[in-house]
């Protein structure tokens, strides 16, 4: 063995450490993913996104909706929720297509705007008395997680934080006191 193979099967030996036992041995197979409680279909993000726009709606300023919350939702409850927590939230859908059917005789999607106001305010008031009542171990309310996610979505979106609020992309000098005048919208950067 000459020096430039011995250097060789180093590199080989050392690359294998670095790259993970796992991975060399499968050969960089992704594992197969399982049919999920958060695998929302393309109706259930436009639900989302009409929970959100009914949360957050257009009005001299686009809505939840064109800011896509309903997919931000997915990924957040996918991708960050524990398994609990999601279940709740899955489950929330339910319970608020429930009260749509309960209270309007209809399902949430075929609700006026008027109705749909009225039922997350009454939900708003549910899950309100839910938190104030609450132990720390008992699971939040889902609909405070659906107004939650709706508010991140919202004003961390480019539509939130360039035309609800006001946003500077490259922020000038610290200025520790503005003045604020009524009407004035929030600051984003």
């Amino acid at each position: 063995m000459n020096r430039r193979e011995a250097v060789s099967a180093v590199a080989v030996l050392l690359g294998g450490t670095i790259v993970g036992s796992n991975m060399f041995l499968t050969g960089c197979k992704t594992a197969d993913k399982k049919a999920g409680l958060t695998d929302f279909s393309t109706d259930q993000i436009a639900y989302l996104d009409e929970v959100a726009e009914t949360i957050i709606p257009t009005t001299d300023t686009p809505g939840a909706k064109a800011a896509k919350v309903g997919a931000f939702m997915k990924v957040m409850v996918t991708d960050c929720y524990t398994e609990a927590d999601q279940k709740v939230f899955v489950d929330g859908m339910a319970a608020l297509e429930t009260a749509s059917e309960k209270q309007f005789s209809k399902g949430f999607m075929k609700l006026d705007a008027t109705q749909k106001k009225e039922l997350l305010t009454a939900l708003d008031k549910e899950q309100k008395d839910h938190h104030s009542s609450k132990k720390a171990e008992d699971p939040a309310h889902y609909f405070r997680m659906m107004k939650e996610l709706t508010l991140l979505g919202y004003f961390s979106s480019e539509i939130g934080a360039t035309q609800a609020l006001r946003y500077v992309a490259v922020p000038g000098k610290y200025e520790g006191c503005i003045p604020y005048n009524k009407g004035d919208k929030a600051w984003a950067t």
